[in-house]
């Protein structure tokens, strides 16, 4: 197997004949689909983080633009591309105007390498896990550009913060992925997915369908489960999440190693933080939970699956609404308002005395 190639050619087009020049088609539109789609999923992702933090600090967050204010993250990116481009006269502008294209491409690359569906990525390779780690890399260097090139003390500092930071959480992060390596026996990430497809914990039944007992997460409990805590742990720290979000510390940075930039290049930032996060998550799916694997054998189970998870997740929202006393209240009072079938006898049919 070559280290690098395409994972199915089913996705790609003939256009021109000439193969290479069909080559560089198919990969534009590859990376026109994922870059709009990194777009979305930031703005709506935006919209839901704020939506769950007002609910948690009993305020309603974004509600005026569109339904239950769903449009606002459309008008935040408008703001943004329409929003003065400033540069302030003590940066250094080739690194300043440089660095937020280096944070992106760092993350945007390595979109490329995750598994979607079965045996279909944009890019397949053999060490995949082994690229996802060394190109993430990349995005410390923009973040140390952008700070050094603001000519902000709080910008540097900030992009201090954010490298040592990511670099001190790659380490734990690199060691779990290390130890589900050796349980996997391959670094590509596809093959990764395939071998949760069968077995069952510590190695019982390895032709079996096991289902959701066949994940990584599974597979040597409890150790596997200390694994994805300390991973996601890391992932928290590597994405700048709460409460690992120091290095943009607004009570001490303004805004952090992003202080001095406004508009596109500021959003270039933005959009590399959440195709992170989507990337660190993906990673975490791959190793630990089942990649594309169902986590039941048949369609009946997965609604079992469906439903039950709803319906705790309702009960949950009542009980975290208004507790559990007054939750279990509730619930027994709508019971017992029902109407019932009286035993006493009618007025009719009861006999008088006298």
């Amino acid at each position: 197997m070559t280290p690098i190639a395409l994972a199915s050619s089913s996705w790609t087009v003939d256009l021109t004949g000439i193969p290479v020049l069909d080559g560089f088609i198919n990969i534009f539109i590859v990376c026109f689909i994922l870059i709009n789609f990194i777009a979305v999923y930031a703005g709506v992702s935006t919209y839901a983080e704020r939506k769950i933090a007002g609910h948690m600090q009993a305020r309603v967050g974004p509600y005026r633009i569109g339904p239950h204010g769903f449009l606002v993250w459309i008008a935040d990116a408008l703001k943004l591309m329409l929003k003065e481009d400033i540069i302030a006269t003590q940066t250094d502008r080739l690194l300043f105007k440089l660095s937020p294209y280096v944070v992106f491409a760092g993350s945007f690359a390595c979109w490329v390498a995750l598994p979607y569906a079965p045996n279909w990525s944009p890019a397949r390779f053999n060490i995949g896990i082994l690229y996802l780690l060394a190109v993430s890399s990349a995005v410390v260097i923009g973040i140390l550009m952008a700070g050094w090139s603001s000519g902000s003390k709080w910008a540097l500092f900030g992009a201090m913060r954010a490298a040592a930071q990511i670099v001190s959480y790659e380490v734990p992060i690199g060691l779990t992925l290390l130890g589900m390596l050796l349980i996997y026996g391959t670094l590509d990430m596809h093959d990764i997915s395939a071998a949760q497809a069968k077995g069952l914990p510590f190695g019982f039944m390895p032709e079996s369908y096991g289902g959701l007992w066949s994940w990584g997460i599974n597979r040597y409990p409890p150790f596997t489960v200390i694994a994805f805590i300390i991973y996601y742990i890391g992932a928290l720290a590597e994405t700048n999440r709460t409460p690992f979000d120091i290095p943009e510390a607004e009570s001490e940075l303004v805004a952090g190693y992003h202080t001095e930039y406004s508009g596109m290049r500021f959003s270039f930032f933005f959009l590399s933080e959440y195709a992170n996060m989507f990337v660190v998550s993906a990673i975490a799916t791959t190793f630990f939970l089942g990649g594309w694997q169902p986590p039941t054998a048949s369609a009946s189970g997965m609604l079992y699956l469906v439903v039950g998870t709803l319906v705790g997740a309702g009960m949950g929202y009542g009980i975290a609404k208004r507790g559990f006393d007054a939750f279990v209240a509730g619930c027994s009072d709508r019971a017992s308002a029902r109407p019932s079938r009286s035993t006493s006898p009618s007025p009719a049919r009861t006999r008088t005395s006298g």
